[in-house]
């Protein structure tokens, strides 16, 4: 309950893993498996919540080959309720609501524990795909039978860069219940700062408090990662494209390079007055990339600690 409190008070600096739950075709032993070893895996770090994604087919936004297959996978909140049960911090589970009809996504809602699980709603990957619930129709269905439930909704600072409005669209998705925001995997800084800025200050000009913003950093083991990427709609500046490709070891300048850009953020983000956390994404089953992506989650967490000592060595000498 603590984070629901802290996100509700607009609190900030917090740390969140994420991953993919295992495939659909994953027998029930081998999912307790994976599980029991990701909680294994994460027990060192301090975090303050688990991320569930709830992936779609996106062919339709993106024409070119997908560099991975698409394959089902488990659903997230079942996930979380039979193989994550000793997990005692909360979940935050994605649902990708254009693939459920309204009925389903009702009774989905009604079963859910919120003081364990949020939920982060995602709309359409693109505007030709065809969906059963609109996201509009979600939040309303949401507002109508859960209101308890703390939600969150995506933020894409690519999209920023492209149209210059995802300020607007944030603050139209907190007019509609959310209380929180992940964005799309960061490798471009500054499109990050661009729409935290935006948002922030269309927040002071509406008289409204913004409300925390959590980054997301995806680790890139290969050329054939980084194109994955890309193809999710990632923009990966051509520099930093540059420094992997000729990296003595790739995964080691990626975690670089995501740590930096997360202090980056974090400083901006303070001197703003801007409420954000950090998320680092394992959804690679290479076992050298999930675990340097739990080693970039510890080390993230270290930022954040490291303010916070500051913070509070300040507040002792006043």
């Amino acid at each position: 309950m603590d984070l629901q409190r802290r996100i509700v008070d607009r609190e900030g600096e917090f740390m969140f893993f994420s991953l993919v739950p295992p495939r659909l075709a994953t027998s029930p032993d081998e999912a307790q498996r994976i599980a029991d070893v990701t909680l294994q895996r994460l027990e060192p770090v301090d975090l303050d919540g688990l991320i569930l994604y709830d992936i779609d087919d996106e062919s339709d936004r993106n024409p070119e080959q997908r560099p991975f297959p698409f394959l089902p996978t488990m659903d997230p909140a079942d996930y979380a309720r039979k193989n994550l049960a000793k997990w005692e911090l909360p979940v935050l589970v994605y649902r990708a609501i254009g693939k459920y009809p309204e009925n389903e996504l009702r009774s989905w809602l009604g079963g859910l524990d919120s003081d364990r699980l949020l939920s982060v709603f995602v709309g359409a990957s693109s505007r030709d795909k065809t969906v059963a619930t609109s996201l509009r129709r979600a939040y309303a269905l949401r507002s109508e039978t859960r209101p308890d439930l703390l939600l969150g909704g995506v933020a894409i600072p690519e999209r920023h860069r492209r149209r210059g409005d995802e300020h607007a669209r944030l603050i139209d998705k907190q007019d509609n219940g959310c209380s929180f925001f992940v964005t799309q995997v960061v490798y471009d800084v500054n499109a990050a700062k661009d729409v935290v800025s935006d948002y922030h200050y269309a927040c002071v000009e509406r008289g409204i408090s913004p409300v925390p913003v959590i980054f997301t950093f995806s680790v890139c083991g290969s050329m054939k990662t980084m194109r994955f990427l890309q193809w999710l709609g990632v923009d990966v500046p051509r520099w930093v494209q540059n420094d992997l490709r000729n990296a003595d070891d790739t995964l080691d300048a990626s975690c670089e390079q995501s740590l930096a850009t997360a202090v980056e953020l974090a400083t901006f983000c303070r001197r703003l007055g801007m409420p954000f956390g950090f998320n680092v994404e394992s959804v690679s089953i290479r076992r050298v990339e999930i675990e340097a992506s739990v080693q970039l989650a510890a080390r993230m967490r270290d930022v954040l600690a490291v303010a916070s000592r500051i913070e509070s060595q300040a507040g002792d000498d006043r």
